[in-house]
Formats: C-alpha cells, sequence, structure tokens
C-alpha cells in the first residue's frame, strides 16, 4: 500500500488488511481463575476510573461502526457477563446504522439468566469457553467448581436462539489433551460449533512453552480416531479457524491454529481493551490510547484519524516463530479475546 493512512475511511494497514471486526473488552475481571489465563489470586484489577464507561464504550463502537467500516462487534473479557452495562451497551450497539453482527465471547457463567435478555437486546451469538466435560477436571482448570452453570448457560444460549452457539476449547498437554473427541461429540449431539484453540504465549504467569502446547496436527489427528473429518469446501475468508466437515456433515469443527498455522495475512480484527487502548494485534506490545483523547473533548473525526494511524502501523505477523518474539505485557484477560 502506498497511501496515507485513513484517507478511504476505512482501518486499513500498510499490508492492505481492512479490520471489518472488532473486539471490545469490557473488563479485566473475571469469575474464574483458568491456569493458563491467571494465577489462583487473580491479578491486579484496573480501577473504576480508568475503565471506560458506557457511555464512552458505545461512541468508540459508533466511531467504528458509522466511520471505520467495522461490520462485526464482539464483546470479550475478562468476563463480559459481570459487566453492570452490558445489556445496555448491546441495546445501544444495536441500534447503530448500518447494525453490526453482535456477539459475545464468556465463560457462560450466569448465561442461562441473561441469555433472553441478551437476544432482545440485540446480541446475535455467544462463544463459550469450555475445556473439559469432566467436573474434577474443570475446578482443577478453572479452579471452580462451576461446570453445571457452564453448561447451563450454553443450553440457555441455544434456547434463547443466540446461535449458532460455539465452544471455544482450549488442551493441554497431560491435562486434557485426550478430550477432544468427547468434546467434539457433546457439541455436534447438543448442536453446538466446536473450535479448539491452540494454546498462545498470553498467560499472566508468561509460563507458555510451545513443547507443550498441543497442536492443531495433534488436534486433529485426536479427532480423527473417532470422526471422519473432510475439509469443508466453505470459503474460510478472514475466520481464524480452519474447519473440516464431521462424518459428512452438516456439522463442523474448528481449529484455531494460532501458533503453528497462522492466519495473520487475512487477519481482519481490530481491538479496545476496557480501558480504552486500540491494539492492533492480539500480541502487540505497542497501544494508542483512545480514552485520554475521548475524556480532553476530541471529536469523532479525530478519533477515527487516531484509529485508523494505529492501524496503519499493523505489523506483518504477530512473530511467535522470531526468536526475538515478546510476550505482550497485558495478558488475554487484560486484551480480549
Amino acid at each position: 500500500m502506498s497511501v496515507a493512512p485513513g484517507t478511504d475511511g476505512v482501518l486499513v494497514d500498510r499490508y492492505g488488511r481492512v479490520a471489518r471486526d472488532l473486539r471490545v473488552s469490557l473488563t479485566d475481571k473475571c469469575n474464574l481463575r483458568c491456569t493458563y489465563c491467571m494465577p489462583a489470586e487473580g491479578l491486579p484489577w484496573l480501577a473504576g476510573p480508568e475503565l471506560l464507561t458506557d457511555e464512552e464504550v458505545v461512541r468508540l463502537v459508533r466511531v467504528a461502526v458509522e466511520r471505520l467500516g467495522v461490520t462485526e462487534v464482539r464483546f470479550t473479557g475478562g468476563e463480559p457477563l459481570i459487566r453492570p452495562g452490558l445489556l445496555g451497551i448491546v441495546a445501544a450497539v444495536a441500534a447503530l446504522a448500518p447494525r453490526p453482527r453482535i456477539s459475545l465471547t464468556t465463560n457462560g457463567i450466569g448465561l442461562d439468566r441473561l441469555a433472553p435478555a441478551l437476544r432482545e437486546a440485540g446480541l446475535d451469538r455467544v462463544n463459550v469457553s469450555l475445556d473439559t466435560l469432566d467436573p474434577a477436571r474443570f475446578t482443577t482448570l478453572t479452579r471452580r467448581p462451576r461446570l453445571d452453570a457452564v453448561l447451563a448457560g450454553l443450553a440457555g444460549a441455544a434456547a434463547a436462539g443466540l446461535s449458532p452457539v460455539k465452544i471455544n476449547s482450549v488442551l493441554m498437554r497431560g491435562i486434557n489433551e485426550d478430550e477432544a473427541p468427547a468434546l467434539l461429540r457433546f457439541a455436534v449431539d447438543h448442536d453446538y460449533q466446536l473450535r479448539i484453540i491452540e494454546q498462545m504465549p498470553l498467560d499472566a504467569q508468561h509460563g507458555w512453552d510451545r513443547a507443550t502446547m498441543v497442536t492443531a496436527d495433534e488436534i486433529l489427528a485426536s479427532l480423527r480416531t473417532v470422526f471422519d473429518l473432510s475439509p469443508d469446501p466453505a470459503e474460510r475468508g478472514a475466520a481464524p479457524a480452519e474447519t473440516w466437515l464431521v462424518d459428512g456433515g452438516p456439522a463442523r469443527v474448528g481449529v484455531i491454529a494460532s501458533v503453528t498455522r497462522p492466519f495473520c495475512g487475512d487477519c481482519d480484527r481490530t481491538r479496545l481493551t476496557a480501558d480504552g487502548q486500540v491494539r492492533a494485534c492480539l500480541f502487540a506490545t505497542e497501544e494508542s490510547d483512545l480514552r485520554a483523547a475521548l475524556r480532553t473533548g476530541t471529536d469523532d473525526e479525530e478519533l477515527a484519524r487516531r484509529w485508523r494511524t494505529a492501524m496503519w502501523g499493523k505489523r506483518a505477523g504477530h512473530g511467535i516463530d522470531d526468536p526475538a518474539f515478546l510476550q505482550p505485557t497485558r495478558p488475554m484477560s487484560a486484551i480480549g479475546g
């Protein structure tokens, strides 16, 4: 690309990628303590004044949709269901024109209670994190005995029409790597869509080790011990998951191989943290502050210009294979998925 950033009103980077998918973290807090995400005692949470207000979240999403061409908005956390103003934020974003597709990534706790209201507010679908179907393993992995609550959340989302309901699973060597077939059987039987994700270097403890990561090839080999998987003829586009038909379809399973099969060349995402920082990449080590601009009277066009400038600097790839790779200072819970 040779044009200057922002000349055509979209979030384009110097490699010609256009960001249409906005991930918005609504909080860095979570009611689970997953071992691959944070320590048992939790983390130093953002103070209240550091967080974007509901109105500030909606305003920045509006700028992204109306001025920057964003068509998909996903709310994440931490755990977004614990954000008190979630329903109002979803309703306000659903009222934008053009209306974006709106989704939510959640651990599912409390989703059975909130799903009808979220659907009424305008939420289109959900992704629910679930790494094991074994209650004891769930408690070990999350440090909370809440598997029944997550399963109830999945059922509640489906009953409310938040479909397709997707399950996000992370497999860890020596812990739950044997559960891929069981998770897929569960998903197929309940008409959910399973996505298995390679563990990424985004833990707060900085303990990620490639040698202990369960790879996409290993995941597929495990699934194929029980299921026949064939390439999905549907166009993948910018979707992070590579998908396969299960036993000829129509059920599908996806593998998100961010580490061993990176899809950076097709990335269409931009991220907004709960404290108002733009991140051009999940693994970025730099951020652009929109919160300060919001709070000093900056108008929408200038906010859009700053956002476009931030995206123009997006790197070609996350660089995990580079010996000089540095894990982001922020963990996943503080970035948003």
